[in-house]
């Protein structure tokens, strides 16, 4: 069965528009994934509190029949292959693909967390979210 997921994407180091774009590419070719839609792309603030520059984000709809933790491994994959390394927490980053929401399921692994946790207080995502659910609207 194909579900429906959503993906943020935020950058803030390098040419972060060339990040995301690379990013949403990469998506595009793995297996078993449709791009379905794109919100704007928009420059937020970091979250966290450490001192680093902004963040550009966006988010994608795709529709994948891949399982949420062979979905989250490839979203890891492209990570590190367009040069994101794992430090601490909040850190600047390259990429950063997360997970926001898999179809209607609720996963509380170590690993995945959906609904993430995040989404009831970045109101970025919730404008990404609501410019998604109108373009979704007007898919056939």
């Amino acid at each position: 069965m194909r579900e429906l997921v959503l993906v943020a994407l935020g950058s803030n180091l390098g040419d972060r528009a060339a990040h995301l774009s690379a990013a949403h590419a990469a998506m595009t070719l793995l297996p078993s994934v449709s791009m379905v839609a794109a919100s704007s792309v928009e420059e937020t603030a970091p979250l966290g509190g450490a001192a680093q520059g902004p963040y550009l984000n966006q988010m994608v709809a795709i529709k994948t029949t891949m399982a949420p933790d062979e979905l989250l491994l490839c979203l890891q994959g492209i990570e590190r292959g367009l040069g994101r390394v794992r430090s601490a927490r909040w850190a600047a980053r390259i990429i950063d693909l997360d997970i926001v929401r898999f179809g209607a399921r609720t996963i509380d692994t170590p690993s995945l967390v959906v609904p993430h946790p995040g989404l009831a207080a970045r109101d970025f995502w919730q404008r990404e979210i609501a410019e998604l659910n109108r373009a979704l609207d007007r898919t056939p």
